[in-house]
């Protein structure tokens, strides 16, 4: 259950209160069903599993909630398909052109035909919050994907102004500094992938490395001819690997040995596990997640 990508928002002491509600403001926003004749659903279901009836789970300061949503699959190509077919027929039997009012008919009626035999695709979003640091932490590095779910967030409260990250230091240029110096905060090692591009255009130059060593002549002559780092792996304290991008999310999260190996044997039971799980996440990542905070100097609202 460890979340893998983090996009990161953040929410005022005051605030914090608010989240004390979900547990009677979400029931009436359960995801339902998506109906025959819908293209999507969307609503919570319990972070414990599809048999479970609760819609949050609490560890300490920590709640987290899920997302789901059911999809259906109805390629554009499909119905351009099936609609071509029988204008292609009317022009065949009546011998006529058919007009664009009743081509847009035409596709309306093919929608409604094969929308409730469509197929449905369901995905799961997680997500919890730190009420005692105002973070809210998405298991995404999607944006828009981030975006929806504060949004169901935000529908089922009534209001919840969680904001982006908003740096005092430019996350670029900290980053370019750390590899091009050396000089990292303490507790912070290069990892072994970066992303290198120019500034100065969207279609300049771009390098990107995996598997290399980062302190190397040859990825400092890349800074010196006017690249920044866009991306940047790190590891931090030995206990957690990841990929910091210059928009602050962070992907390929993994946990080290060093913290694998202090997990207790398996729990009893799959809630008991859920539990330690989380725990020891929110745990590891509020550490992380602290120090980004005195890295890029990023501000609580108040």
């Amino acid at each position: 259950m460890f979340f893998r990508n983090l996009t990161l928002f953040r929410f005022s002491e005051p605030v914090a209160a608010d989240l004390e509600r979900l547990d009677e403001a979400l029931p009436e926003h359960r995801l339902r069903p998506v109906g025959p004749m819908e293209m999507s659903t969307r609503g919570f279901v319990s972070p414990l599993g599809r048999n479970e009836e609760a819609l949050t789970h609490s560890v300490g300061r920590h709640t987290m909630v899920t997302v789901g949503s059911e999809d259906k699959l109805l390629p554009s190509a499909v119905v351009n398909d099936e609609l071509a077919n029988r204008v292609q027929k009317i022009a065949e039997d009546e011998g006529r052109k058919v007009s664009g009012r009743e081509r847009k008919k035409i596709k309306d009626d093919v929608m409604n035909e094969l929308l409730p035999r469509a197929f449905v695709r369901s995905s799961r979003m997680k997500a919890y919050a730190d009420k005692k640091a105002g973070w809210l932490v998405l298991d995404t590095s999607s944006r828009k994907s981030a975006e929806n779910t504060l949004s169901q967030i935000r529908e089922a409260l009534g209001s919840f102004p969680a904001v982006p990250l908003a740096p005092e230091e430019s996350p670029r240029v900290l980053m370019t500094h750390w590899v091009a110096t050396g000089e990292l905060p303490a507790g912070l090692a290069l990892g072994d992938e970066c992303e290198l591009r120019d500034p100065a255009t969207a279609t300049g130059a771009i390098a990107r490395c995996r598997r290399q060593d980062l302190d190397t002549d040859e990825i400092r002559e890349h800074l010196r001819t006017g690249k920044q780092v866009f991306q940047l792996g790190l590891v931090f304290d030995d206990r957690i690997s990841f990929v910091l991008g210059e928009d602050l999310i962070l992907r390929k999260i993994k946990f080290t040995d060093v913290v694998l190996d202090e997990q207790a044997d398996s729990p009893e039971s799959a809630a008991a596990e859920m539990d330690a799980n989380f725990a020891l996440m929110a745990l590891e990542y509020g550490r992380l997640l602290g120090k980004l905070e005195e890295w890029f100097k990023l501000p609580r609202p108040e």
